[in-house]
C-alpha cells in the first residue's frame, strides 16, 4: 500500500540542510507529501526529578531544589530547539514549491520510531551523519546503518552537499533486492528523465550477463536505454570509483543479494561503502 508520502528525519547537524533539500527533490518529482521527524534522545527531554532523598540535610534542600528546576528548564530548552529544528526544516523544504509538510516531534528511540511510524510512508530519508558525528570522514551517523536494517522501506541516504540527479548508478548482483531496484526505478517518477547505468563488479560470466540484459529489457520497458558497466574489483572501490569518475549524482543498491554485494549492508564494510561513495545512496529492500 502506497501513502504517497515521503519521512524525513532531520536533527542539528550539518547534514540536515542536506536532507531538506534531498526531501523536497524527491516529494516534488513524486508528487509527494513530507513527514518530519526530530526525534529527541530520552537524556535530551528530562523530567523534573524528585531528589528530596539524595541528601537529608536541610542546609543543601535548596541546592537539591535548584537542580530539580534546571533539569526541568533543560527539558523545556531541549523541547523548543526542537521545535525550531522542524520549522527551519519546513521552510527549506516548501521554499522550493507548494509541498505540503507536516512536523512531528517525537521523544524517545529513533529506531522504535521509525519501526512504529514507516507504514506511513512510501521512503525514509536521512543524513550520512547525525549531530554527534561531526565532519570526519571515518564518521558516519550511529543510527546509519540500525535504520537500513530495521526499515522495510527505502532509505535515502543523502550526503552534505545537495545536487538534483541527472545520472543515477545502479549496484546490480542480479539478487532479489538488485532486481527490485531495477523494477522500483522503471516504475517510479522520481527517475522520469534519468540517465541510468547497471554496474556489475566481479567476474563476468555468461550468467551474469543474461541478469544484466534482462534488467536492461525491464528498464528500456520504463523508458530507459541503460548503459550496462561490468568491472572487476572490491563492489565498495568500484561503486566508488565509477561514481566519481562517470559524475554519477546518485547510487541505488539492494540491501540483501546472493554476492559480496550482500556484506556492504549487512557487514561490516557498510561505513566503507557509504563513506567512499560521495554521493546519495538509495538503499532497497
Amino acid at each position: 500500500m502506497t501513502t504517497n508520502t515521503v519521512i524525513a528525519l532531520v536533527d542539528g547537524s550539518s547534514y540536515a540542510e542536506s536532507v531538506c533539500h534531498h526531501t523536497a527533490w524527491i516529494a516534488a518529482r513524486n508528487d509527494w507529501k513530507v513527514k518530519l521527524y526530530h526525534v529527541m534522545g530520552r537524556r535530551d527531554a528530562v523530567e523534573k526529578q524528585d531528589l528530596s532523598g539524595a541528601i537529608r540535610l536541610g542546609a543543601r534542600t535548596r541546592l537539591l531544589e535548584q537542580l530539580s528546576e534546571l533539569d526541568a528548564e533543560r527539558a523545556k530548552l531541549a523541547h523548543e530547539h526542537g521545535r525550531a529544528i522542524l520549522e527551519d526544516a519546513k521552510a527549506l523544504i516548501t521554499e522550493t514549491g507548494e509541498i505540503t509538510v507536516e512536523t512531528r516531534l517525537r521523544q524517545g528511540d529513533l529506531i522504535e520510531t521509525i519501526t512504529a511510524k514507516e507504514d506511513t510512508g512510501d521512503m525514509i530519508v536521512i543524513g550520512k551523519r547525525g549531530e554527534a558525528a561531526g565532519l570526519a570522514s571515518d564518521h558516519l551517523g550511529s543510527n546509519l546503518e540500525r535504520i537500513v536494517r530495521a526499515s522495510h522501506k527505502p532509505v535515502f541516504i543523502a550526503n552534505r552537499a545537495f545536487k538534483p540527479a541527472s545520472r543515477v548508478l545502479v549496484a546490480f548482483d542480479g539478487g532479489p533486492s538488485s532486481l527490485k531496484a531495477v523494477d522500483y526505478i522503471s516504475r517510479s517518477p522520481l527517475f522520469s528523465g534519468l540517465q541510468v547505468s547497471l554496474v556489475f563488479a566481479g567476474r563476468d560470466t555468461p550468467d551474469i550477463r543474461n541478469a544484466l540484459d534482462t534488467a536492461a529489457a525491464t528498464l528500456k520497458a520504463g523508458g530507459f536505454e541503460a548503459e550496462i558497466i561490468l568491472e572487476q574489483g572490491e563492489p565498495e572501490k568500484v561503486l566508488a570509483k565509477i561514481t566519481q569518475r562517470e559524475e554519477h549524482e546518485l547510487l541505488v543498491m539492494g540491501a540483501y543479494g546472493h554476492s559480496r554485494v550482500r556484506s556492504l549492508i549487512i557487514g561490516s564494510t557498510t561505513t566503507e561503502m557509504i563513506r567512499s561513495c560521495r554521493v546519495p545512496v538509495l538503499i532497497m529492500r
